[in-house]
């Protein structure tokens, strides 16, 4: 009797534990087809009631998912495709600052930031002011514009920033945002410019005006007791201050001129040999010029080119003033062009003291000076290369220099033959 009962225990127990392992294999497979939001297979060679109305909700629910996860991508597609031909980049966010849309505009303003779809916003535009303002959003508390410089390395990005909340679709998380991005990088540094351009016309203004509103105070005073001497003296310093106040002006109307719509540009064929021997008797014949000595070769293949003469012209003689302006007596300098290709390249070149490495990159701006204080006294506006680079540059070339210091520099432009 005692081994019967074992027996049927025996028994009882493999039956349950087959069971109890049929059901941890379909609890198994069930957790499986979840995971992968697929919908569950039952078995129909032992169905329980129980475990097929829960397979039969779980298979409802996987299939509610893949419906509107479907349903989520085409709409997503569908915004994509309308939002990804605009000119204004474009970002959208869910509540967890994961990337849903990026279009190819915010690329082209971010070139770094390629496949950031599904990626955190924190890791894809690391900046503190811009995530801030994504959680002034989030909150109802941002402003409707805000202006976020992004630096990367020596390379600065200016974004003018809307966000908005955005309602989600079948996201029960939250709202999604919304960004619209300009960027503003040119419209910043033209402002930058601007300002600069115009403390520096103040400053070269404030210089001539001063002196010579303090010569004409003194005369207007002292009138009757000012030596005559004294009286010419004065009088030929307001005269110089104001000479070299037309001189500026005249320059800031010609840059202004060059850089209109229409610079007024006048090609004509024109002998090049003879353009570069004018300005060298125009250049000899200076007082300044008298004790230097000036060469010039034009390469004999060089014939008529197609250019403005009366720009090119004053080309030569800023480049050619300049190098007589600032190299001691004796200089040589010299004037050459070469045939390279479809351009002819002209070189001004003297043996003076040369220029800083570190000034090079900037002797074509505006008022820039290698030495300010010596330029000034020598009459310079600061303006002259940066005619001789704007008239280079309406000719269709462009301009350089190199130069060492103790050997000299060389400024070299280029002039397509045929314009």
């Amino acid at each position: 009797m005692t081994v019967f009962f074992i027996v049927v225990l025996t028994v009882a127990f493999l039956v349950t534990l087959v069971a109890w392992n049929n059901h941890r294999r379909q609890l198994r497979a069930l957790s499986q087809s979840l995971v992968r939001k697929q919908p569950y297979l039952l078995d129909q060679s032992a169905v329980d009631p129980a475990w097929a109305e829960l397979c039969r909700q779980v298979n409802e629910l996987v299939t509610d998912n893949d419906r509107l996860q479907r349903l989520r991508s085409d709409q997503l597609a569908q915004l994509e495709a309308t939002l990804g031909s605009l000119q204004e980049a474009v970002l959208i966010v869910d509540s967890t600052n994961t990337v849903l849309l990026a279009n190819q505009a915010l690329q082209a303003i971010f070139p770094r930031a390629t496949n950031i779809l599904g990626r955190r916003l924190e890791l894809v535009l690391q900046s503190v002011p811009f995530l801030s303002y994504v959680d002034s959003v989030r909150k109802n508390q941002a402003t409707p514009q805000f202006e976020i410089e992004f630096v990367e390395g020596s390379v600065s990005t200016w974004i003018e920033l809307t966000g908005t909340t955005v309602q989600a679709l079948h996201d029960p998380r939250g709202p999604w945002l919304l960004f619209v991005l300009h960027d503003i990088t040119k419209q910043k540094k033209l402002e930058l410019v601007r300002k600069e351009f115009v403390a520096n016309v103040s400053h070269e203004l404030r210089t001539p005006l001063s002196v010579i509103k303090g010569y004409v105070e003194t005369l207007v005073d002292g009138d009757t007791e000012i030596l005559p001497a004294d009286r010419e003296r004065f009088l030929r310093t307001i005269q110089r201050h104001t000479e070299r106040l037309n001189s500026l002006l005249e320059d800031l109307l010609m840059l202004s001129r060059l850089e209109s719509i229409n610079p007024g540009l006048k090609r004509e064929p024109v002998i090049f040999r003879d353009l570069v021997e004018n300005a060298m008797t125009d250049a000899r014949s200076r007082p300044s010029a008298a004790a230097h000595h000036l060469e010039s070769s034009v390469d004999p293949e060089i014939d008529r080119v197609s250019l403005d003469p009366l720009k090119v012209s004053q080309v030569f003689d800023n480049l050619l003033d300049n190098a007589v302006k600032y190299t001691p007596k004796g200089s040589r300098l010299t004037v050459s062009a070469q045939l390279k290709g479809r351009d002819v390249e002209v070189c001004v070149r003297d043996n003076g003291p040369g220029i800083p490495a570190e000034d090079l990159p900037h002797i074509f701006e505006r008022f820039y000076r290698v030495d300010k204080g010596r330029s000034r006294d020598k009459g310079g506006t600061g303006l002259g290369l940066s005619i001789v680079k704007h008239i280079i540059q309406l000719h269709g070339g462009r301009v350089w220099a190199e130069s060492r210091l103790g050997q000299g520099s060389a400024f070299y432009f280029t002039l397509p033959v045929r314009g």
